[in-house]
């Protein structure tokens, strides 16, 4: 790629991490070379799962996880912003590496607006983001300077969602 873009997906709605998996697919299956950190999930997403399953031109997509599985339901912040730190390393070692086309920072956004990284360190990897690589960052609570350092900003907007009907989250369809 001659010129990687810097995305954002935010807001309060429902889409962020699925328009990213959609992204990467769509990348993969034209033989990019694709990295898909997720901070804040643990365990076996969809989007993972389908990644590891489907056979893909080149390359396949790239995965790790950079969560506790407790974040949402027994949240120890020092130990989930250790877990967000090291993959914040990682996913910057994986743009800086040259072996990725398109990097995405799954929940980032999530993991900073927490203070889980140290005050500017999202900016920081944004700003240092290697020329040819397109980075993908999600999450509610993009900062203004995250979004102003973007080149595309995506804000999901919850019009109607059935989880205020008493829907838990679906496998398959949220996560």
């Amino acid at each position: 790629m001659e010129q990687g873009k810097v995305q954002v997906y935010t807001g309060d709605g429902k889409g962020k991490t699925t328009a990213a998996a959609g992204l990467a697919l769509r990348a993969a299956g034209e033989g990019l070379r694709v990295y898909f950190g997720q901070f804040m999930k643990h365990g076996e997403t969809g989007e993972v799962s389908a990644f590891r399953a489907m056979p893909l031109p080149g390359a396949p997509v790239t995965t790790e996880q950079f969560g506790t599985g407790d974040e949402l339901s027994a949240p120890d912040p020092l130990r989930d912003a250790q877990a967000a730190c090291d993959g914040l390393a990682r996913t910057i070692k994986a743009m800086n590496s040259g072996n990725y086309d398109v990097v995405v920072l799954d929940e980032a956004n999530v993991a900073d607006s927490l203070g889980y990284f140290e005050p500017g360190a999202l900016l920081d990897a944004i700003r240092e983001k290697p020329e040819g690589v397109e980075l993908v960052v999600t999450g509610r609570g993009a900062s203004d300077e995250v979004m102003a350092a973007a080149d595309l900003v995506t804000e999901m907007r919850e019009v109607k969602h059935y989880y205020h009907d008493g829907v838990p989250a679906r496998r398959g369809i949220e996560f």
